[in-house]
């Protein structure tokens, strides 16, 4: 099989963007992506998007794409996988290369959110969800979602509120270096525990904000690039009420151990990380099924700064989705454009010597989780 690398790398600013259109973001960060990589012959175009139509009554992204961009014929696809939408994509276009079928391919992912309204939002961010069944009916939503696992963690282990500020304040000082960040103004662990509470026992900092942005990533056959070692992704649960353990992610641990068999390394090798931290609890489920850390000890490892520069692996040095913004469609691409930065030694916040690097993005409550594994060039 095919050397996949990533040859070409594109984002914009993070935030609000009240002026710019959903495509001009989407072309903004396409055409940086293939001038990096000095604009090689793309032969297919992938697209992450979920909420085009619903926020901006816009569809057909990957036909546009390619128009646009003067691309001739080539196929496109627009990909929706919740908040995996970009991680999805990427691994689509990955496995194309791999198997021999393209040699270069065109990845994005976009979001337009901040002009909608917070009913607007919530009802489009919503339909990530079982639609279709009691907790729906019930009223539950992400916020309500993550709010119970974080009350149960707390039940069942030492860690409470200070420890889910902890890691949401790391992220914003993180985010304070990132110059495409959505919010980079200094806070504290007291403003932090302080803030309006979301639903408890989360507050306002505790969760991701709506976003605009654009990611794009240009990959290609060979090795002259930062490597792709290994692309995975697993689906799990898509009800709170079908958990055999509520504090697990299946999709997160499967996907992870399938990342580490192909690429023939474990969560000791890994430099660098880049996870989805839809909500602080998230980061602290997600580095436990990750394998960083022993279950029900993510808490603690926090707390002893194990997840910063100097720790075990320094986790979402980019801010974050709580800081650096979470556009959804682009997420999981602004987590592999932070990795490959990082492993090209020209990142925000660069972790020394890093050689290895993983992006993990999730979907929905736990439906899906990707997990790419990268090395850097030698």
């Amino acid at each position: 099989m095919n050397k996949v690398a990533v040859s070409g790398l594109g984002i914009t600013p993070f935030g609000k963007h009240e002026n710019t259109s959903i495509k001009t973001l989407l072309m903004d960060a396409c055409l940086d992506a293939l001038r990096e990589a000095n604009f090689p012959k793309i032969d297919a175009v992938y697209i992450g998007n979920i909420m085009s139509g619903s926020l901006c009554n816009q569809e057909i992204l990957g036909a546009i794409t390619v128009n646009d961009l003067g691309l001739g014929s080539i196929p496109a696809v627009k990909v929706e996988g919740a908040c995996a939408s970009g991680g999805i994509a990427f691994r689509q276009a990955f496995l194309m290369i791999q198997n021999g079928e393209y040699e270069n391919v065109l990845i994005a992912g976009v979001e337009k959110m901040k002009h909608a309204t917070t009913e607007e939002s919530t009802r489009a961010i919503n339909a990530a969800m079982d639609n279709d069944s009691n907790e729906k009916h019930a009223g539950l939503t992400f916020p309500g979602f993550f709010g119970m696992l974080a009350n149960r963690y707390f039940y069942e282990t030492g860690a409470s509120k200070k420890h889910l500020a902890m890691v949401a304040l790391k992220n914003r000082e993180y985010a304070m270096n990132n110059p495409i960040a959505q919010f980079k103004k200094p806070t504290s662990l007291e403003e932090i525990m302080n803030a309006r509470i979301i639903t408890d026992p989360l507050g306002l900092f505790d969760c991701s904000p709506t976003t605009d942005g654009a990611v794009a990533i240009v990959l290609s056959k060979g090795e002259k690039g930062v490597i792709v070692r290994a692309s995975a992704q697993a689906s799990g649960r898509t009800q709170l009420q079908e958990a055999e353990d509520i504090l697990s992610f299946p999709a997160i641990k499967e996907s992870a151990n399938r990342a580490y068999h192909i690429a023939g390394l474990g969560p000791e090798d890994i430099d660098v990380v880049e996870l989805h931290d839809c909500f602080s609890m998230t980061e602290i489920i997600a580095i436990e099924e990750l394998g960083f850390f022993k279950k029900g000890s993510g808490w603690e490892a926090v707390e002893l700064g194990l997840t910063k520069h100097g720790g075990k692996a320094p986790v979402n040095t980019s801010g974050g989705l709580l800081s650096k913004g979470h556009p959804i469609g682009a997420t999981g691409l602004a987590q592999i454009y932070q990795i490959v930065s990082q492993l090209r030694g020209t990142s925000c916040n660069q972790v020394e010597g890093a050689n290895i690097g993983l992006a993990q993005n999730l979907g929905g409550t736990g439906a899906y989780s990707t997990v790419h594994i990268f090395e850097g060039v030698n």
